[in-house]
Formats: C-alpha cells, structure tokens, sequence
C-alpha cells in the first residue's frame, strides 16, 4: 500500500490545515459547480509540487496544448513538467491548425502527443508508461472526467477507466487531481467514484461567494466533513474566510474538541483512555448526546482540565501571571515519528489567551515529513539550543541558536535536525 503516513502540501495552506495535508496515494477528485473553480487549486498544487521538485504529469482532454500552455504561464518553464496531449487527436480531431504546434512550437516543458485517445486502454498504457520514466512521488492533473465522458461516449467508460487507474495510481504512490462538472454528471456516477477516491471536495459558487465542502477525506478526522468554508481569490492565493460561531450558549461539545486537539489526541485515542466508543465521543463534540458523570470525570482528568472548563467557552480568565513547569503537558505530535520528536503546552490546557507556547524538541538526526502542527493561525518560533533545517517553499532554511521563525499561511513540508544533539525550539500558536 501507499505510504500514507507521507504528508504532502496541496500549495494552499486552509486547505492543508483543513484535511491534514495531502497523503501519498491520494486521488483527489474536485467536483466543481461551475467549471473553473478547480483551476487555482490546480495552479497552486502545481506550484508547490515544483518547489518539492516532484514531476508533475497534466493530462488534458479538454484544451490545446497551446492555450494549456498560456493558461500555465511561469509553470510550463520546469522541466519536469510533462503534458499528455489527449485534445489534438480527441476533441481537435487532428485538425492542422492543432497540428501546427507541434511544427513551429518549442514547448518550455514536455509535450506528448496521444494518436488514440478515443480508446481508454491506450490512453492509460501511455499514462504508466510516462510514469515509468520518472521517479519519485509522480503528481497528476487529469483536465478533465467531463472531457473524458464526451470523448469516450458516456459515464461507463469514464468509471472503468477511473475504477482501474484510481486504485494503480494510489499503489504507485502518486498524488493525483481528478476534475469533473459536478452537473454534466449522474449522481451514480458522483457516488461510485467517490466511493473509489480517497478525497472528494465540491467546489460550488452561491449569490457571488465561493465556498468548498470536503464531502470525503479517508485517514482523517471527520470534524470538518460536510461543512461549506467561504473562500476567496486573488492572484492565485486561496484563502478561506474565517467562521465564528455567533451564538453565545456554551456549549460541551466544541469545547471537548478544542481540548481534545489540544492535546493531539484523536477521537479513537481519547474514546479508548476514557473508555467508551469512538462514536460517543464524535456524538458528545456534535451536541448529539451528553456523556455519563463519570465519563465526563475521565475526560477531564484525561485532558488535565477541570470539569467546569469543559463546559466555559472562554476558560482560564486567571489572574495568574505565572505559570509553574508543573502546569506544563506534554500533548502528541499527530502524524509524526514516534521517538523523533516531543512537545509540552507549557501554560495549562485550558488557558484561553492569544498564544499557545511549547517547548519542542527534535532528536538528534531526526527527520520529520511534515509541520508540527495543523493551525489556522499565524506560528512563530525561537530555535534555543542544537540545529535545524525547515524546508518551505522551494527552499531549505538552516537555523541556528537565536534564529526567529514566522509562519503566516505557509506550512514547512519538512524539519531535519543534522546536528549529533537534540534541538529545542520555543513554539507559539497565534490566534
């Protein structure tokens, strides 16, 4: 099986933040309301697989390669970046004025050319063998399944082709985008492959405002499933809106959630200490149901709050200035190696001020796939002793005692510590 405990970033950091990351071996399928929604996550999917110089394969049945290549811009000019050309054959029907690019053209990328693409089965031995010469974590764009279905005659071929190549691509451990108009398709075919997919999100435009719904996301909470987030765009960053919640009741279940990711804990993991279900858990965060005395006791002391902070929306008003190290918890690193790296919340765990500090500390040669965190806030920190790299971006960021780091939307993809002892960072989570 792929290796899903690799975390990769999608190049929009919401988005990271609201599913965790992308996972190699994700098929990712956008269902998209109105067509060109999709485009700016692809963009930046793009953009951040050139910065983690992953080789990209865009497989496009529905534009030329010349207005595909317009439509890229800066991306076309990397040379791992490889085009499967199923329009100049498929929908341009081998006219000459589709032709004549490959006459007078000189791409900045790879150009392949499909002669078949009416027929599936060739389009897909051309797809793997492309991929069999490149090596490491391949990514995908497939422009698109709509396109796919108008070639190819209807949805059946469409879901032979993708029930074959959905299951390949995960255990060749790419990470693949998969377009489709959400209205140009049967809720049969919506549902069987989404069934199939490891990730399907609905990108749909309401009285002028943009919104995106994860209907399915496999290996990750559940928390966030179903529920539209308003975003906007420009020049090309997508950011989500910030939701608040206007009631002002308080309420058991967020309070339990916000706790519970404090402390790193899934829902399994605190159903397990505390010793009831999983689903009583996500039924007690949902407002569903309320737990028993005792299990309300449990989850308290399993936390390290006390009972009455589970039910105050604005906990830890102390007039405190000083917080003793006994206050500090250690809390779990979700996703990352066990042994490779530790972290303490050095104030209590339901200390409500605009900062959340940790001490962190990252073993000796350790190297770590993804962030310490998924915020949705601004992050600083302070490297007090050893040594660290952070990669970012298209860049590699070597720390040393002293040095500050400030994190706004980005998300690092990577932290090594080359140094023979450990490295201990003073973290703060801004709201």
């Amino acid at each position: 099986m792929a290796a899903q405990s690799k975390r990769v970033g999608s190049g929009v950091g919401d988005l990271d933040k609201l599913l965790g990351g992308l996972y190699i071996g994700d098929n990712v399928v956008w269902q998209d309301d109105a067509g060109s929604l999709a485009w700016e996550f692809c963009h930046n999917f793009i953009l951040a697989s050139q910065a983690q110089q992953r080789p990209i394969i865009y497989v496009t049945f529905d534009r030329s390669p010349k207005n595909l290549l317009d439509k890229l811009g800066p991306l076309a000019n990397y040379p791992g970046l490889t085009i499967m050309d199923c329009f100049t054959w498929g929908k341009g029907q081998g006219s000459d004025i589709f032709q004549r690019f490959y006459q007078e053209a000189e791409p900045p990328c790879q150009v392949e050319q499909m002669e078949r693409p009416q027929d599936p089965a060739a389009v897909g031995e051309m797809l793997y063998a492309l991929h069999a010469q490149l090596s490491g974590d391949v990514r995908f764009v497939f422009e698109s399944l709509t396109g796919m279905a108008e070639l190819w005659g209807g949805e059946e071929a469409i879901l032979r082709f993708y029930g074959h190549a959905c299951p390949r691509l995960y255990e060749l451990e790419t990470v693949a985008y998969w377009i489709m108009e959400k209205d140009a398709h049967s809720t049969r075919l919506k549902a069987s492959i989404g069934q199939i997919a490891q990730v399907v999100i609905e990108l749909s435009i309401k009285r002028g405002t943009t919104s995106l719904t994860v209907l399915k996301a496999e290996n990750r909470p559940v928390e966030s499933h179903h529920q539209p987030y308003n975003y906007w765009v420009r020049d090309h960053a997508v950011v989500f809106a910030e939701h608040r919640r206007a009631t002002g009741l308080v309420e058991l279940g967020p309070r339990l959630k916000e706790l519970r990711g404090k402390k790193g804990l899934s829902q399994t993991e605190l159903a397990r200490l505390v010793g009831v279900t999983p689903s009583t858990i996500s039924q007690v965060e949902s407002n569903h149901i309320y737990p028993s005395l005792p299990a309300l006791v449990k989850m308290a002391e399993v936390l390290g709050v006390e009972v009455a902070s589970l039910f105050s929306e604005k906990p830890g008003q102390s007039p405190r200035l000083v917080f003793p190290a006994e206050d500090a918890a250690e809390v779990r690193l979700e996703d990352l190696p066990a042994g490779m790296v530790s972290a303490e919340l050095l104030c209590p765990m339901d200390f409500d001020g605009d900062a959340e500090p940790y001490l962190i500390e990252v073993a000796a040669k350790a190297s770590l796939p993804s962030h310490f965190f998924v915020h949705k806030g601004q992050e600083v920190g302070y490297l007090l002793s050893g040594k660290l790299q952070m990669k970012a971006r298209r860049a590699v960021h070597s720390l040393k005692p002293g040095d500050v780091v400030y994190l706004t939307s980005d998300i690092p993809t990577q932290w090594s510590n080359p140094g023979r002892g450990p490295a201990r960072l003073l973290w703060f989570k801004l709201r």
